[in-house]
This record gives C-alpha cells, sequence and structure tokens, in this order.
C-alpha cells in the first residue's frame, strides 16, 4: 500500500530579475538562478514570493515560485 502525498510539496523559485534590463549589464554570470524549496499546500495554495540572494545580479531580489 502507498502513502498519500500529504500536505507538503516541494517547489520551485526563480529569480524575477531575469528579465530586467539594469540587471543585465550588471550579472556576474550568465543563466537563470533558483532556488527549491518546500510549502504547506494547505496553508497557502496561492503562489509565494521571497526575498533572497541572487548570485546572478548580486542583490537580493523576488523569488517567485514556478510550476
Amino acid at each position: 500500500m502507498g502513502k498519500n502525498k500529504g500536505a507538503r510539496i516541494i517547489i520551485t523559485l526563480e529569480c524575477s530579475c531575469r528579465n530586467s534590463i539594469n540587471n543585465q549589464l550588471n550579472k556576474r554570470k550568465k543563466g537563470i538562478f533558483r532556488y527549491t524549496s518546500s510549502k504547506n499546500r494547505r496553508n497557502t495554495p496561492e503562489r509565494i514570493e521571497v526575498n533572497k540572494f541572487c548570485p546572478n545580479c548580486n542583490c537580493h531580489t523576488k523569488f517567485k515560485e514556478i510550476k
């Protein structure tokens, strides 16, 4: 018998600075930076936004949840 998935799921957070023109000039390296985290599906059904450090633009920016 298999277990149910439960309330906790793993999510991917992607930096919102990837489309900004100003940050394109100050980038340290190419590419999109992503964090992984987990959230409780029952408590937060909507997509989350978290301020985290982005090594591409070398500053703290908003990271948004992607599919």
